[in-house]
């Protein structure tokens, strides 16, 4: 047998009435503790002084690299009335000089995506963001998502960095290709680590 449905008296009604209004009731707030609470709460947005900075600095770096980029090409014009050991100079410098473009670009992704973050953290999501497949790495939810989506492209400017100086390095003796082994298999590493990490 189900035990009977407790009903509350008529007497116990004010009782119950008294608690859900002291419970519902919201603590009445003085003027100084509200206007203290505002100058605390606006102050986030002083974080677009970080936010319109860093955007400026991604800007300022994508122009760097693209005038790096296209003077590049523009000593490309000649190659083929070079000799032999002059195209072999060349070509090793257009390829550094490739490497260091691609480091450029990354590093101003570096700072849009760090503008970006820093705006959907402290003062509003990017609704244009949302629903566009092309733009996943721009949408930040925490700290924690802002700081791993940095440390991606860090570790890639570190890889390129790399290569950049790997490409000039020439070992002669055993020893020396040792190293540039096991420095080309601790780079291999880094970004195997770093894949097991962010996939899971």
């Amino acid at each position: 047998m189900t035990e009977p449905q407790k009903t509350l008296s008529q007497a116990e009604w004010p009782e119950q009435e008294a608690t859900a209004k002291l419970v519902c009731t919201p603590v009445n707030q003085g003027f100084a503790e509200r206007a203290v609470e505002s100058v605390l709460w606006n102050s986030r947005f002083v974080i677009m002084v970080a936010v319109i900075a860093s955007l400026f600095t991604a800007f300022a770096i994508f122009y760097i690299t693209t005038i790096d980029v296209f003077y590049t090409i523009v000593h490309l014009a000649d190659y083929h009335a070079l000799n032999d050991a002059q195209r072999v100079e060349l070509k090793a410098l257009t390829v550094a000089h490739v490497v260091s473009s691609v480091d450029g670009f990354l590093l101003g992704a570096i700072m849009l995506i760090f503008s970006l973050g820093l705006y959907e953290l402290f003062i509003s999501k990017i609704d244009l963001a949302k629903g566009n497949s092309s733009s996943k790495i721009l949408i930040i939810n925490s700290l924690d998502d802002l700081k791993d989506k940095l440390a991606k492209v860090i570790l890639m400017i570190l890889v390129v960095m790399f290569f950049e100086q790997a490409i000039f390095l020439k070992p002669t003796e055993p020893l020396e290709l040792l190293y540039y082994a096991l420095a080309i298999m601790l780079v291999a590493l880094a970004l195997y680590l770093s894949h097991k990490a962010y996939s899971h």
